[in-house]
């Protein structure tokens, strides 16, 4: 049963992205600037997460080691995600959402394989596999489909 609500989270994660892309784009014709409601975006969840995060560790002791050999992770998740957002921003309104999210969803997938393969960063080594490879081809025709159609 746990398995199941975490797929259906997953899910929802999901539709959430693509909710995202055009509110946001739309929030850039508004502005003006891509990168401008991209902030706007990134500025709005940090301080829901902030405030979550209150909420989560009221009463806890958490101490950060600034000086941990992995220091550059504490930045390259934003990083990476301020790169997702502008994209988005850039591209939704000019081949649509379900083509950003297909093209999306091919580039995770990717990515996921090649990271699962090397192991980095803390991850189990996972082989790409005939099946696997198959899957990510079908993706990929998939969302060339739904963009060129």
């Amino acid at each position: 049963m746990a398995g199941f609500f975490w797929s259906l989270l997953a899910v929802a994660a999901g539709a959430f992205i693509a909710v995202q892309a055009p509110i946001n784009a739309q929030l850039s014709k508004g502005l003006g600037l891509p990168v401008l409601a991209a902030g706007f975006s990134f500025l709005s969840g940090a301080v829901v997460l902030m405030l979550v995060s209150a909420v989560v560790i009221r009463g806890q002791q958490v101490a950060v080691d600034w000086r941990a050999p992995a220091t550059w992770l504490f930045v390259a998740g934003g990083i990476l995600g301020a790169g997702y957002v502008v994209t988005a921003v850039i591209l939704t309104p000019r081949i649509g959402t379900a083509a950003l999210m297909a093209f999306l969803v091919t580039g995770q997938l990717l990515a996921g394989m090649l990271l699962d393969r090397a192991g980095v960063l803390g991850l189990a080594v996972r082989e790409i596999t005939l099946g696997r490879l198959a899957g990510a081809v079908m993706l990929l025709a998939g969302a060339l489909l739904i963009r060129l159609t």
